[in-house]
């Protein structure tokens, strides 16, 4: 079975990468990500990963008035973690004998590609899976919003994020029973009933450039490869 799509960026969370409820890099967990990516692989779509560093740590958590770190600090050291978790995920992904480049959009030659589009677009056409650490390079910017970025910059088909859960909601799931499923929504019905699928401007560069965005439950196992095969999975928005 092959894909309906040529290249795509897969948005994974920091938390993807701890065991539920916890801190911290599960191999087991992160293994359980690159198996399942290896074979999406596989159907060959080119694949570009976006990836967050919650599971170690949250700029956000320095915004306290009792915290003697500023904020911006804080968000230079959450897009450290976000490397961290890149270089788990890369031996993960090369144990299974997938070709991988690290690329980081903070500059650090010791362990990573800086972030070039060109490169970035060539290590894609030669069937490397390439792993974008570092968020934009940015403080006070998601990893959604880089990721929606990446996503456009390198001309991928669609926004795929791998949650916790299997799509979106009115309410969290999770807390909620009744919260109700929706498996399509527009950009507009997000904006309007204030969903939390991504942050507001990623969903404003997603619309503005007619970018689909997939939202999906990663963690039964082969949702990935279904999700890149185009099966009926999860929520999709779109104009």
């Amino acid at each position: 079975m092959s894909s309906p799509y040529q290249r795509i960026i897969l948005k994974l969370s920091g938390e993807s990468f701890a065991p539920p409820g916890e801190r911290g890099i599960s191999m087991q967990e992160v293994l359980h990500i690159a198996s399942q990516t290896a074979r999406a692989r596989a159907l060959g779509v080119q694949i570009g990963i976006v990836i967050g560093g919650g599971n170690i740590l949250r700029g956000a958590q320095f915004t306290s008035g009792n915290s003697h770190i500023q904020e911006a600090t804080g968000h230079y050291m959450g897009m450290l973690a976000t490397v961290i978790n890149g270089l788990a995920l890369q031996d993960a992904l090369e144990s299974l004998q997938v070709e991988t480049r690290l690329m980081t959009a903070i500059k650090m030659d010791g362990v990573a590609e800086p972030f070039i589009r060109r490169r970035a677009d060539r290590h894609l056409d030669k069937g490397r899976i390439v792993i974008l650490a570092g968020g934009t390079g940015a403080p006070f910017v998601t990893t959604d919003t880089a990721a929606a970025q990446k996503a456009l910059e390198l001309g991928c088909d669609v926004l795929m994020k791998a949650t916790r859960v299997d799509g979106v909601y009115s309410d969290d799931p999770e807390k909620n029973p009744h919260a109700v499923f929706y498996d399509k929504l527009t950009y507009n019905d997000v904006r309007e009933k204030n969903l939390r699928v991504m942050d507001p401007t990623a969903i404003a560069h997603c619309m503005e450039h007619n970018l689909p965005i997939l939202v999906f439950n990663y963690r039964t196992d082969g949702n990935i490869e279904r999700a890149v095969r185009g099966e009926p999975l999860g929520t999709r928005v779109s104009a």
